[in-house]
């Protein structure tokens, strides 16, 4: 009994002609246009790990800030 997976009814519930397809072994037509969407994704991939490695990297810059305003603050006192 072949193993279904999780995906293949996802393709299949979007498009069962594609699915069919893509199980007869048939290639896609518009191969350029898939590597074209393929890179953009992974574009957004890399701006989103960086905006979220600045995004971290500026909330410990805060932190370190608020230990140094505290620690200034109480050897004021």
């Amino acid at each position: 009994m072949p193993i279904i997976r999780a995906s293949e009814i996802g393709s299949y519930l979007y498009c069962r002609r594609a699915w069919r397809y893509r199980k007869s072994g048939v290639e896609s037509e518009n191969q350029a246009e898939m590597t074209a969407g393929t890179e953009l994704h992974h574009q957004h991939g890399r701006k989103t790990l960086s905006a979220l490695l600045l995004r971290t990297f500026g909330m410990i810059l805060l932190l370190a800030a608020m230990l140094v305003f505290v620690a200034f603050c109480t050897a004021q006192l």
